[in-house]
């Protein structure tokens, strides 16, 4: 049995979110759990010295807290009912980061998924900073779903890689399952620069090579492009539904996300990403 984690704010982009990962594991026995974290305000101003107890402010934020989500609960059974899932419905007194940590040990969450959003009157800005602070913090497989990003299953499936990461079966099996799930193909596109591949590559690419036999896939090799433009060349001439990443701080990853050259590919593609850590707990 899946469990997988959905965070909410209760926005509308917290929603669409929600509705993705039903319908993506709707065919799967899952447990849903969703999270809402809260702190009042009052809470974060260093020069308050009372306990925001007194005042009653965490009960009353909790309160509304657990009326949103038992609203939340009722919206999912009367439009996404489906009797593989169960819905659990978690609000805590704590920061999200830190409870989403919490939660991935106590419970072994599968994984994580959130909306993306991109900044008011600044599209240079495509996650919203809790999302980006789940990507760099957690060790677990987080699946970013865009705000305008209406589900449809995942068929063809993008995963650009530089074969310098050393594949674990942690990492493979998220791939397959959806893969497998949904009957879908899995590209494998690797970026060259004019050289030829080390040994280390080339065993990394055979071993990749050897995994996704149990299912559909193609190798692309590209040249002359940077990696996110030959991303986004890509998704031109194939329908991606989903992008996948392992999120190995040695590789061109760490380029893509933290140098900020991954915003470019998200407002073009606008796909939901699956980013697997490298160390997954």
């Amino acid at each position: 049995m899946k469990k997988i984690l959905l965070p909410t704010d209760f926005s509308d982009n917290a929603w669409n979110a929600i509705v993705y990962a039903l319908k993506l594991f709707k065919d799967e026995v899952c447990t849903f759990y969703l999270l809402n974290t809260y702190t009042p305000a009052v809470y974060h101003i260093e020069y308050v010295l009372v306990n925001p107890a007194q005042f009653g402010l965490v009960d009353s934020e909790r309160s509304t807290s657990m009326n949103k989500l038992e609203k939340l609960h009722d919206k999912i059974k009367k439009t996404l009912r489906n009797p593989n899932h169960r819905i659990e419905k978690m609000s805590v007194f704590n920061s999200l980061i830190p409870e989403i940590k919490d939660q991935i040990k106590e419970k072994k969450i599968d994984y994580i998924v959130m909306g993306t959003k991109g900044a008011t009157g600044a599209k240079e800005v495509l996650f919203g900073s809790n999302t980006v602070h789940v990507l760099n913090q957690v060790k677990c497989p987080v699946i970013a779903v865009p705000e305008d990003f209406k589900y449809e299953k995942p068929h063809e499936l993008l995963f650009p890689t530089d074969f310098e990461i050393q594949y674990k079966n942690k990492h493979l099996s998220l791939i397959l399952n959806i893969a497998k799930k949904h009957t879908s193909r899995v590209h494998v596109l690797h970026v060259s620069y004019g050289y030829d591949l080390t040994e280390i590559q080339k065993q990394n690419k055979a071993l990749l090579e050897s995994k996704l036999k149990k299912v559909a896939n193609i190798f692309h090799d590209v040249s002359n492009q940077n990696v996110e433009d030959a991303i986004a060349n890509f998704q031109i001439k194939n329908k991606v539904n989903m992008l996948i990443m392992i999120n190995n701080k040695h590789s061109f990853f760490e380029n893509l996300f933290f140098k900020k050259l991954i915003h470019h590919i998200g407002f073009h593609l606008n796909i939901p990403f699956l980013v697997i850590p490298s160390k997954i707990l």
